[in-house]
């Protein structure tokens, strides 16, 4: 009988995995046949965040020659490496072009296509346009796959769910602030994606408090000004006079950092220097706690003495020791290598000392090695920019904020400043790293991408645009949001006793990444039968294949999860060229333990496919078939 793989997901994701399945196959399946069955309502390779289906306002927030499907030589992966062109190379653009998002995604539907097309004969993709509600069946047998609208399920030997950023259930608080907005006519969108959000209630000229200064907020500036008719002459915005007035505070109280505008010349640092495999697997022997915060994350996990591991000179240290000293690496690397006119020292014996130094010890070096105050890092200062800042009025932190923008811009299209790079990369790197781990909680994410993954530079100077023409107002750091006498306030110490009444409430950032709480009622199934799931709330996976966990700690023979829903989610589906990305990593381990499953020996009783559901005969080579 004809095997069968249903992947829940055919957007990135779900695309990845199959480039790995046909990369992989020619070593590892030799079976009679194989239908995958793709279940998506939304386009297959593209999905639902790429779609052609959104404004053409809304652009990619790398740069062109930034984004690969492809797998290179520094992916850490047993299967074989099946080179292809970049985004750019493939769109035919300037490589630091950003372009917007429906250019992505027709270059993740034309890596859709070449992976079809690569699978071997006999194998053929079915698409079916529908949503997963639920997935049964015993362990040891076959599952059934329950779709929206079909009274059958389909039957799979295997599943693996690559369903990518999902909707979410609101938490206590954003329960409370939507109940109090329609008990006083107010109006609060909750977390979600930017492009499906109906924004019409936001009114010409009224204010909106908007929390978050991420890049959903860099999505709702947007639509809000431009695609409300404005526009950008130059460094001058000019309204359309249908722009709401919106006041923006976050954690930080900043945007993230601009994206870096140079390439890299030059020596790339060799990483991972500290926190590398024999490290990680020290880390994971000692079992420290999941789902921690940013407090917590910065102790976890001694580090036995003699391990290797890096901070062992005490008999302990940690994982967030190890970051630390990782990425002052990195950035010192870089800095020693390619500025050398600015340091003190030669990098050999720096790099000595720094190997064996503690932190104390390391702070010493560096006071004496790097006389310039800008050349050292200092990543408490980078995660928390306005920890003790004090303004005396609104209008003094609008200045501020903009010369601190301005200066951030300078400085990430400034080479001269390369040592911004060498973090960058050991930002990557690390990341790259913590996903062996698993769920180390949220913090490092937000922190990570404040630093690595902020907005296209042109998307900074058209928020200094609409601050001088005050359609965009800066609340500080820390701001609190409170719901009282019929309004929402919002309030941060940066500008102490100012507070902004608005009866409009935008929380600009993506739902959490939750299996309790998920709108995706085939994981919320999941999850109500037993599968495990962090205290933060992740899908829990084997980390060797993504094969899902349930709460006494096995692994589903037949079940796999890949993506930010899960414990071993990445920095994105898709990376930069030549940067390990562990998303591919991830894919290629995914694929080969499906093909190494479905070409083991043994009957397979039953169709695979549900008649109409678009199932053909396998043909020579390998179709898609929509169903």
């Amino acid at each position: 009988m004809t095997s069968s793989l249903v992947v829940v997901g055919a957007g990135p994701r779900g695309t990845g995995l199959l480039e790995r399945i046909a990369a992989n196959a020619p070593e590892l399946y030799a079976g009679d046949g194989l239908d995958i069955h793709l279940v998506d309502p939304w386009p297959p390779g593209a999905g639902r965040i790429w779609r052609a289906a959104q404004s053409p306002l809304l652009w990619m927030n790398s740069h062109a020659e930034d984004v690969t499907m492809f797998t290179d030589d520094t992916v850490d992966m047993a299967g074989p490496v099946r080179e292809g062109p970049t985004l750019h190379q493939w769109a035919g653009l300037p490589g630091r072009t950003f372009t917007d998002r429906r250019v992505q995604g027709s270059y993740l539907r034309w890596v859709y296509d070449e992976a079809v097309a690569a699978l071997p004969a006999g194998v053929t993709v079915h698409h079916h346009r529908r949503r997963a509600l639920r997935v049964g069946g015993p362990r040891e047998g076959r599952q059934q796959v329950w779709l929206e609208g079909r009274p059958r399920p389909l039957l799979a030997d295997l599943v693996v769910l690559a369903l990518g950023h999902l909707d979410a259930e609101p938490d206590d608080e954003q329960a409370r602030l939507a109940a109090y907005a329609r008990d006083h006519g107010l109006v609060h969108l909750p977390p979600g994606f930017t492009a499906d959000s109906d924004l019409s209630a936001l009114r010409a000229g009224d204010p909106v408090v908007v929390r978050g200064f991420g890049l959903a907020f860099v999505d709702l500036m947007v639509l809000l000004t431009e695609g409300r008719g404005g526009r950008h002459e130059q460094d001058t915005y000019v309204p359309s006079g249908r722009e709401p007035v919106l006041y923006v505070g976050s954690r930080r109280g900043v945007p993230y950092h601009s994206k870096i505008g140079y390439d890299l010349t030059g020596e790339r640092p060799p990483l991972p220097r500290f926190l590398g495999a024999d490290a990680i697997g020290a880390l994971s022997a000692t079992g420290g706690p999941d789902g921690v915060d940013g407090a917590g994350f910065r102790g976890w996990g001694s580090v036995p003495p003699g391990s290797g591991g890096g901070e062992v000179g005490g008999g302990g240290g940690g994982l967030w020791p190890l970051v630390e000293k990782e990425l002052g690496f990195a950035h010192y690397h870089r800095l020693f290598t390619a500025h050398p006119e600015r340091t003190a020292m030669a990098w050999a014996h720096f790099e000595e000392a720094y190997a064996d130094g503690g932190p104390e010890e390391r702070r010493d070096l560096v006071a004496a090695a790097v006389p310039g105050p800008a050349d050292r890092l200092d990543l408490a200062v980078l995660d928390r920019p306005l920890h003790g800042v004090r303004y005396d009025t609104p209008d003094d932190l609008q200045a501020a904020l903009r010369g601190r923008i301005e200066a951030d811009l300078r400085r990430r299209h400034d080479p001269a400043h390369s040592a911004d790079l060498g973090l960058f990369l050991g930002l990557l790197s690390v990341y790259g790293q913590l996903t062996r781990l698993g769920d180390i909680g949220p913090w490092w994410h937000g922190f990570f991408s404040s630093l690595a993954s902020g907005p296209p530079g042109p998307r900074l100077r058209q928020m200094l645009a609409l601050s001088r023409a005050g359609v965009l107002r800066f609340v500080g750091a820390d701001m609190r949001v409170t719901a009282e006498d019929g309004v929402f306030r919002a309030s941060s110490e940066t500008v102490p006793g100012a507070v902004v009444e608005a009866r409009a409430l935008v929380e600009a950032r993506l739902p959490e990444p939750t299996v309790r709480r998920t709108r995706d009622p085939l994981l919320r199934a999941l999850h109500a039968e037993g599968a495990a799931e962090t205290p933060d709330g992740l899908l829990r996976v084997d980390r060797a294949d993504g094969r899902i966990l349930d709460r006494a700690g096995r692994p589903h023979p037949r079940r796999f999860a890949l993506g930010p829903f899960t414990d071993g989610r990445t920095p994105g589906a898709f990376t930069r060229p030549r940067t390990g990305g562990p998303a591919f990593r991830q894919n290629d381990a995914t694929a080969r333990a499906v093909l190494t499953f479905l070409r083991a020996p043994g009957p397979r009783p039953g169709p695979a496919a549900v008649p109409g559901e678009g199932s053909a005969a396998a043909p020579a080579s390998a179709p898609h078939v929509v169903g």
